[in-house]
This record gives structure tokens, C-alpha cells and sequence, in this order.
């Protein structure tokens, strides 16, 4: 009797069919746990791995692909079997000795080297960077496969376990908990896991000569690792980072990690870094003055709405930054600022004047991070609270949070919630914000 081969996943097919970014992304699967063991050597920028990745069918396979850039692939193993592998572009391809059934674990491992390099793109490079001293990385949207092979698509979160080894003198801070350090020689590996479950583009490294400050006590541990030139600076600037905590978890509902780390880097960035219970800053976001009290707080929001609550796909961008941005508001009323209401006011007058030619709900790749998305999501959100009154809309924050926790969501959960909480149809109302590039007339 012979038996049919199981179908193939179209290679490079993405878990749900995002069309912004169709490049990243595997069908066929999805994935438990990454098990990663780094050695990375400063000087040469040398990079030696080895990936343990543990998933489940979700269709039978006789093939499958990962996301990886720049490496050469020395071995890959499918439940301890030899497995073929193809390279083409940032897809690695494999071909299993035995098929995989529908429905069936697997364990992929991957052993690669080379030297990491960010990916190219609109937003710059993205992934795996070397500082003046030290790396960092900072994945966003499509920097994953700089470093390690994986599912690189936003929907497919999993669990992390990753152990660094470098040069002794250097702090390595990874998104997660450290379990354990230990010396050998010249060199110490640093162990960290990630039990929430946690997109690709959310897990980052950070590598430099870092000495390590108390941000703030309380519940939530809140610390630092920054260059010891920027220490006062640093302890003045995120000095209300237990305040900020304070309110998010009043108006959003528990802190959903167990830790928060801010690193500033000796070099300066361009942006803050977002990554899963972790906020990257450069040495120019610190200044003594609290000038950048916005992105501090801007960060930490991220925590919820773009960490625990992750989007299912790309054009619900704004379920990130909208609502971080609107957070930045709160903060800046709840800190004795400008009130939301004139700050919300102020922006709608700014980008009043901007081309109507971008949809909030679906602004395309080439408006991913366009400044319509942050500050318009935001405006979106405060006419929202002017139309259903405070108490309702932040038991509404409060319960988008609760109902999706560490889970994915998308702009027509976020409405429905809302319509909800409202007792009334908010159709017509999110149309006019969200689908219509038209700019409303001002909130309230």
C-alpha cells in the first residue's frame, strides 16, 4: 500500500497572510520555543549559533521555512535527522528525512555562523548592529532574521530561552530574565529566558560596558544599564519611572511582565528601541533636562499595547503606536503638563495640513511609522474618550487588555470592544477616523 507525500507549504507563505511585508513569514506551522546559544566576538563581529526551535504542524509537511540573513548554515537537524537545506534570498529551506504529519511537534536545529549584519530597508538598517563599543539589536519591523533563524511574522509569538557568550568586561542584556551567568576564562555567558509568549521582532540583545542603576522599587522591578559617564543624568531623566508605572497599571491593568530594563547605549540613536519588556535609548535621549520625558514614558506603554498585546498583522500599526502616543498625552496631564485635551488640539491643527491620502486602519507599508499613524491614532483615541465619557473608555483600555493578553489583535477587535462598552454602534465613528483620509473635524 503506498501512501500519499503530505503537500508542501507554498515557501515563504506567512502565518496570516499579511501583504505588507509578504517576504517574511512561514506557513505550515507554528512555533512553541526558541532555544538560542550565541558566541559573539566583539572585534571580528563573529557570530557562532546554534537554534533549537520547537514547533507544531498546522498542516502535513515534507518541507518547511525559516527566516535567516547573511549566515552560513553548517547543519540543520529535524528531530535529530540530517535534513537538505537550501539557501535563497532570507529564506532557509528545509526538506526533513521523514515528512511531518499534521498536527505534530518537531524540533528544527540550526547551526550557523558568520558575521550579523542589519537588514536594509525603507526605515534603515534593522536587526543586529555594532555600537562604537559594544551591539545592539533593534528589530522592528523585519530585523529578526539578522540574527537568528525563525517564523519572522508579528502573529506567531513564542516562548524564549537564550544564552549569550562574550568578552568578560561587557553587560549582556537580553529581553527577558536572567537565570544565570557564569565565567570562563576571558569570556561569560549570560543566560536569559522569555516565558511569555513574545513576536520575533520584540526580542532583542544588548551588548556593551554598562554599569547597572536602580530605577525605581515597588512590585516591578525597574533598572537600568547605561555608560557610568551617563549615570546622574539617567537617574534624573527617568526619575519618574515609578510614577509613569503607577499610572499606566491604574489606567491599563497590571504590568504584564516581570521586570522592566531601559539600556542607553553610548552611541546616540535616532529612535528609542521597542522590545519585549525592555526600551533601548541612545546616549543623546539623555540629557539631564527630562527633554525626552515623552519617549520615556512613550516606551513604557509599548509594554502593553505592542508587547502584550501584539498586532496580528502590520496594518493594525496603529493599535501600537496610536495608543503609546496617546499614553505620552496622559502622561504629560498626570505629570502637571500640558492637558491631553490642548495637546490633542495642537496635533489635530499640525496634521491638518498633511496630504488625505493615508488610511489609519490600512496606511501601507510606505506609511508604517508616518506620523498620521502615531499622532492621528492617538487623536482617534481621544475623540473616542470624548464620545463615551472617561469612566467608560478607560474600563474599556482596561478590558482590551484583559480580554487579549499576550495574545495578537486587530483594528475590528479593538472597535468591537468598543462598541461594546458603548452600548451603540460606533460604525460610522471609526469609519470617519480610521478608513476615512479625510481629517474629522477636532475631538470634543
Amino acid at each position: 500500500m503506498t501512501h500519499p507525500k503530505a503537500a508542501p507549504p507554498a515557501p515563504g507563505a506567512e502565518t496570516s497572510g499579511d501583504s505588507y511585508l509578504p517576504d517574511h513569514g512561514n506557513g505550515g506551522y507554528r512555533v512553541r520555543h526558541y532555544d538560542l546559544d550565541l558566541d559573539y566576538r566583539l572585534g571580528p563581529n563573529r557570530l557562532s549559533a546554534r537554534a533549537r526551535i520547537t514547533a507544531v504542524t498546522t498542516q502535513a509537511l515534507s518541507r518547511f521555512s525559516l527566516d535567516l540573513v547573511g549566515f552560513r548554515v553548517s547543519r540543520v537537524l529535524v528531530d535529530s535527522r540530517q535534513a537538505k537545506f537550501t539557501r535563497h534570498g532570507h529564506k532557509l529551506r528545509v526538506k526533513p528525512a521523514r515528512s511531518l504529519a499534521a498536527g505534530a511537534e518537531f524540533v528544527v536545529e540550526v547551526r550557523y555562523v558568520g558575521n550579523p549584519r542589519p537588514l536594509g530597508g525603507p526605515w534603515g538598517d534593522i536587526g543586529w548592529d555594532e555600537l562604537t563599543d559594544g551591539a545592539l539589536v533593534a528589530s522592528q519591523p523585519v530585523g529578526a532574521p539578522s540574527w537568528f533563524p525563525c517564523n519572522d511574522h508579528p502573529a506567531d509569538k513564542a516562548s524564549y530561552r537564550i544564552a549569550v557568550t562574550t568578552s568578560s568586561p561587557y553587560a549582556v542584556l537580553v529581553t527577558g530574565y536572567l537565570v544565570s551567568r557564569g565565567r570562563q576564562a576571558s569570556t561569560t555567558t549570560w543566560v536569559y529566558e522569555r516565558p511569555e509568549p513574545t513576536s520575533t521582532y520584540l526580542m532583542s540583545v544588548q551588548i556593551g560596558q554598562y554599569v547597572d542603576v536602580e530605577l525605581a522599587g515597588g512590585p516591578v522591578p525597574q533598572r537600568a544599564a547605561a555608560p557610568a559617564r551617563l549615570g546622574a543624568a539617567l537617574r534624573h531623566d527617568f526619575g519618574r519611572q515609578r510614577a509613569m508605572m503607577d499610572m499606566c497599571q491604574r489606567l491599563f491593568g497590571p504590568y504584564p511582565f516581570g521586570e522592566y530594563q531601559v539600556v542607553v547605549t553610548d552611541d546616540e540613536l535616532d529612535d528609542p528601541i521597542e522590545a519585549q519588556g525592555m526600551s533601548v535609548f541612545g546616549a543623546n535621549h539623555v540629557d539631564g533636562l527630562r527633554t525626552h520625558e515623552r519617549l520615556v514614558v512613550h516606551e513604557l506603554a509599548h509594554q502593553w499595547f505592542g508587547n502584550c498585546l501584539t498586532v496580528a498583522g502590520w496594518r493594525h500599526i496603529w493599535l501600537n503606536e496610536g495608543f503609546a502616543t496617546y499614553v505620552e498625552w496622559l502622561w504629560s496631564e498626570e505629570s502637571g503638563g500640558t492637558p491631553a485635551a490642548e495637546l490633542a488640539s495642537r496635533w489635530h491643527a499640525e496634521i491638518a495640513g498633511d496630504p488625505a491620502d493615508l488610511r489609519i486602519a490600512d496606511p501601507g507599508m510606505p506609511g508604517l511609522f508616518d506620523r498620521r499613524v502615531y499622532k492621528r491614532g492617538a487623536l482617534t483615541l481621544h475623540a473616542l474618550r470624548h464620545r463615551l465619557g472617561d469612566d467608560t473608555f478607560f474600563a474599556l483600555l482596561k478590558d482590551w487588555v484583559a480580554t487579549h493578553r499576550h495574545g495578537t489583535v486587530r483594528t475590528e477587535d479593538f472597535t468591537a470592544l468598543a462598541a461594546e462598552h458603548a452600548g451603540a454602534d460606533l460604525g460610522a465613528f471609526f469609519a470617519t477616523w480610521l478608513d476615512d483620509p479625510r481629517m474629522p473635524g477636532p475631538p470634543g
